[in-house]
């Protein structure tokens, strides 16, 4: 026989019918003919060639490790392959876990497998001839299991203790603590506990892994922890009246209501709200409350441990408020002292809609003092308020006192027609009403009115009038105001007649007036305009080169004192014919009213 690929040849010489052969290579292929002998030594005819492989060789080098695939865990399984076989070999790895795979390469994968197992592993090569001998066991250690019971322990001030049950097979253990602001804190160690520093009014989320050197264990219990929630700081205790106290503090971590709580010798008063504030009403005046602020949440309860603080109320509230006028700008306010160590303070404050004054002030330690300087036009709100190291007192109840309403600062006559004029003036503090006259020896006008102007008719021209404005407040209160006086413009004048002259020329004729001022006419056509003027005391006014052929407009008016036409005067319509290049007849079409 020799082994394929080889050389040698080996004999072996046997009397029996078969033949064990030895020290075989293995996983080798063995050419085998045999040849007989009889006793004289002939050799007989040989056989036919047989054709055989010997068993693979135990596998070597076998190593177990984890590996893991959308979280299944699996033993990946290796070994050492052998070069110098024959033919094809396949692989067997069986577990005592009752696992198994097949592979005709160097590895192969055992699944599924769990935390915390123990597996001794073989693995057998064979072929067509057999199996080898089992591999040596290799005995391997998954990973652990993740460690269960997770309890948290405040130890200390600042720091907590996180505890567990320790598993088999863990070599050391890692703690993930992540805190509700995001921050993440990890803690290793080889017994069952570990320890970190943890802060008020915040949410922890912890877990624990074990790990050996297969790997961590899957991800366990998650511990869900609040601490409780901090104190409040920046804590501010205020008077705002006699009888309430306002507490204000920057709202603290983790803190769902905030109890409050006030108490002096004789009474407690409590005050529970989600919002930072709290108002602690119907206290005593002048006393001293100690307060304590407790903030809570639903889930980790109270945190009795922040401090308290100590105030004193503000002052009781003055009474029997007495106001004695002494004139018209000046008040003696007096009322019934009831603090101690305080000062109190007069205030004569604007009211109402025309409170546009500023207030006044007085001070005194005593129980009485003057509000001087009171102006028209106003209506003030007196109160007294005591003020001491506590703070300041709900101000009395108020008195009030309305003083003479003003006259109007400006005051405008502006003349509309030849008989009415619109008076208009600005706006006087307290005055609800208007008492508007012109008064001359001619006649006068008069209106009342709640507006800022005021139309009055029946104004005669030409005459110098009396202006005076009475101011009414809301309660009935007047002044009398008077302003310069008003003329009305000079009178329109009247009987207007047209005469032809020579040259193209109009003489215009009017009624002799006793006015002063000069009167202006004015032609006024489609193409050409004409004036002419007629000093103080004429009654005409040669219009000359009039261009025939139009209508005119004739305005015959009086001048105003600085020099301006009296807007009020009716116009008159002309037409002026021609004949030839002159004039021919001037026809009267009638009067029209201003426009």
């Amino acid at each position: 026989m020799y082994k394929f690929g080889s050389n040698t040849e080996e004999k072996y010489n046997t009397n029996n019918t078969k033949l064990s052969v030895p020290g075989l290579d293995a996983g080798s292929l063995y050419v085998i003919k045999s040849l007989a002998w009889d006793p004289e030594g002939r050799e007989g005819e040989g056989s036919l060639y047989v054709n055989q492989t010997t068993r693979p060789p135990t596998p070597t080098s076998v190593s177990v490790s984890v590996v893991r695939s959308n979280s299944v865990a699996r033993l990946s399984v290796s070994w050492e392959l052998s070069h110098d076989v024959y033919g094809t070999i396949d692989y067997h790895v069986t577990s005592d876990q009752n696992l198994n795979c097949n592979s005709t390469s160097s590895s192969c994968t055992l699944s599924p497998v769990g935390c915390g197992e123990v597996h001794t592993v073989h693995v057998t090569a064979s072929n067509d001839a057999g199996p080898s001998q089992p591999s040596s066991p290799v005995v391997f250690i998954t990973f652990p299991c993740p460690p269960e019971s997770l309890t948290l322990v405040e130890s200390s001030e600042g720091n907590c203790t996180l505890t567990w049950n320790t598993v088999p097979y863990a070599d050391g253990y890692e703690a993930f603590v992540k805190k509700g602001d995001g921050g993440e804190t990890t803690c290793n160690s080889t017994s069952n506990n570990c320890t970190y520093q943890c802060q008020c009014g915040y949410t922890y989320l912890m877990s624990v892994l074990a790990y050996n050197l297969a790997g961590s264990s899957p991800e366990g219990t998650i511990l869900n922890y609040t601490t409780v929630p901090c104190c409040p700081e920046s804590v501010s205790v205020s008077a705002v009246s006699a009888d309430t106290l306002e507490i204000t503090w920057t709202a603290s971590r983790g803190a769902e209501l905030y109890q409050t709580r006030a108490a002096d010798n004789s009474e407690v008063v409590l005050c529970n709200d989600t919002a930072p504030v709290c108002a602690l009403s119907d206290l005593s005046c002048d006393s001293s409350y100690t307060v304590s602020i407790t903030p809570c949440s639903e889930i980790s309860g109270c945190n009795h441990a922040c401090k308290s603080h100590t105030k004193d109320t503000a002052p009781c509230m003055p009474s029997d408020l007495v106001l004695d006028p002494k004139n018209s700008s000046v008040v003696s306010v007096s009322w019934k002292p009831n603090n101690r160590a305080v000062n109190y303070t007069v205030s004569a404050e604007s009211h109402g809609e025309y409170g546009q004054n500023g207030g006044r002030t007085c001070t005194t330690s005593g129980n009485g003092c003057d509000i001087t300087e009171l102006p028209c036009g106003s209506s003030f709100e007196f109160s007294v308020t005591a003020t001491g190291a506590a703070g300041r007192s709900l101000p009395s109840f108020s008195t009030f006192l309305e003083t003479d309403p003003c006259c109007p600062v400006n005051l405008t006559v502006a003349q509309v027609t030849q008989a009415m004029s619109n008076v208009s003036w600005s706006h006087a503090k307290a005055a609800q009403s208007f008492i508007t006259s012109l008064t001359s020896p001619r006649g006068h006008a008069r209106c009342h009115t709640q507006d800022s102007h005021c139309l009055m008719g029946c104004i005669t021209c030409g005459t110098n009038y009396t202006v005076t404005v009475e101011t009414f407040s809301i309660t009935g209160r007047a002044t009398n105001c008077t302003y310069q006086g008003f003329s009305s413009s000079p009178c329109c004048p009247s009987g207007i007649k047209l005469y032809m002259l020579a040259s193209n020329s109009l003489r215009v004729y009017w009624r002799s007036t006793a006015s002063s001022r000069s009167t202006t006419v004015e032609m006024l056509g489609t193409s050409s305009n004409y004036t002419c003027t007629a000093s103080p005391g004429e009654n005409s006014c040669e219009v000359e080169n009039i261009q025939c052929g139009d209508v005119y407009r004739l305005v015959v008016a009086p001048l105003t004192a600085g020099g301006s036409r009296v807007p009020f005067c009716p116009y008159r319509l002309y037409s002026v014919t021609c004949l030839g290049s002159n004039i021919g007849t001037v026809i009267y079409r009638g009067k029209r009213s201003i426009d």
